[in-house]
């Protein structure tokens, strides 16, 4: 009897059905990625720059939040940390003059609350020009590369 050699096929793996499980799972990692985004809050950061600041005739204000958050004003400082005598001395400084500008010298370790506190007083008083100090990146902690970013903060 004459036995017939058989051919040895050679497996063969299908990759149109692995392609199209592929394609499956890339269509919904794109559509589950896109349903995460929109419980995003949506916020526009501010940006802040070197800019220059017009000099006027009246120096500014200076309100100084220190990292304990006690407030200085003009280099006099403020008894008590609560907003009632941060606006008493807002008021004996300034007087009726709400056009001043304020510019708000916080320390870097100071609260948040302290410096929201300020930024409340003088914003409830009316005035509209407040400048918060910075230092520019990479200047230490001197005062060579000090910088004011213009808030326009307007009372609402």
């Amino acid at each position: 009897m004459k036995f017939r050699a058989r051919r040895v096929e050679e497996p063969e793996v299908n990759l149109i059905s692995f392609i199209d499980v592929v394609l499956m799972i890339v269509i919904f990692f794109m559509l589950s990625s896109t349903f995460s985004q929109e419980g995003r809050l949506k916020i526009r950061l501010p940006e802040a720059g070197i800019a220059a600041v017009p000099r006027t005739a009246t120096p500014p204000i200076i309100l100084a939040v220190s990292a304990d958050g006690v407030y200085q004003l003009n280099g006099t400082m403020v008894d008590g940390t609560d907003s009632t005598a941060l606006r008493a001395a807002l008021v004996a400084v300034a007087g009726e003059a709400r056009d001043a500008r304020i510019t708000v010298r916080a320390d870097a370790q100071a609260t948040h609350q302290a410096v929201v506190t300020a930024m409340d007083v003088i914003a409830r008083l009316g005035f509209r020009e407040v400048d918060i100090a910075t230092l520019q990146e990479g200047s230490g902690s001197g005062g060579a590369g000090a910088a004011a970013a213009r808030t326009g903060a307007a009372p609402q």
